[in-house]
């Protein structure tokens, strides 16, 4: 459920997307990513994956410590639970103006933010050599045409096995107040991705918003207590499906409001085209 810039295999994906009321950033949209990525280049590889949101910088991945079992945490709150549905075809924050690439650590990954797919190229020389994976133009030039100004997280690895990387979470200010888009196209061969093929799913999506009623979806027990910091990103109730289907390739999106209804017939398949 992403792009990778050579021949990968992930697994066990888990994808979190949830609106809180923050209380120094007011209403955010928090983005949780995890999996086991399996490296099958024969050098370094890289994840791609597109934000909805305004703006980005490094400040605002978070780091979860000890509790980076806060996503599976979510996943058992809604075991178990019906087969996905069937889907259709398609607060004020004050935030410093970020670099236009930022390079930094974030557990297994190095990785690469910048507010235009275009500006990934000539930064790829600042990633140490043995998580640089080789320059494709093309798969750059491609999202900077389908996602103008949105930001964009390469995450470099060169692990050879199977490996259960920390969350990959962050917040920012979604670009689309009404609806939340979770990306989810799809290629592990380092091609572009074929906007009109069908690809195979296996992973979880899950949801939370504060402006849910109190018995809305259902409550997280978080094993390893978070830190009090990171518990301010966190949901303490979730709804969440499972996919393991054939489905056209694109990002998932669902309207905030039939969240709040809790209508899983209404998450859609969209696509930038």
């Amino acid at each position: 459920m992403c792009v990778s810039m050579a021949p990968a295999e992930f697994s066990g994906t888990i994808l979190y997307c949830g609106r809180r009321c923050h209380p120094q950033h007011g209403w955010i949209e928090v983005l949780g990513y995890q999996n086991a990525a399996v490296n099958l280049a024969t050098g370094p590889n890289a994840m791609l994956l597109h934000l909805s949101a305004k703006s980005v910088s490094s400040r605002q991945f978070l780091r979860v410590g000890s509790a980076d079992r806060v996503l599976h945490s979510m996943v058992d709150a809604v075991r178990p639970i019906p087969a996905g549905p069937t889907l259709g075809t398609r607060g004020p924050i004050a935030i410093a103006a970020a670099p236009r690439v930022e390079i930094f650590q974030h557990d297994i990954y190095t990785v690469v933010l910048a507010h235009n797919a275009a500006h990934i190229p000539d930064a790829l020389e600042r990633v140490e050599p043995r998580k640089r994976p080789a320059l494709n133009r093309d798969l750059f030039d491609f999202y900077a045409d389908l996602y103008p100004g949105q930001p964009i997280v390469l995450c470099c690895f060169d692990n050879k096995d199977a490996a259960d990387a920390k969350p990959l979470m962050l917040w920012y200010e979604p670009r689309d107040e009404d609806r939340l888009v979770l990306p989810a196209i799809d290629c592990h061969t380092g091609a572009i991705p074929d906007l009109d093929s069908n690809v195979l799913t296996d992973h979880w999506l899950l949801f939370g918003s504060d402006r849910a009623d109190w018995l809305w979806g259902e409550k997280v027990h978080y094993g390893r207590k978070p830190s009090p910091k990171l518990l301010e990103y966190l949901p303490p109730r979730v709804m969440g499906w499972h996919f393991d289907e054939t489905m056209p390739n694109g990002d998932f999106a669902i309207a905030h409001d039939d969240l709040l209804r809790g209508e899983p017939t209404a998450i859609e398949r969209v696509s930038p085209l």
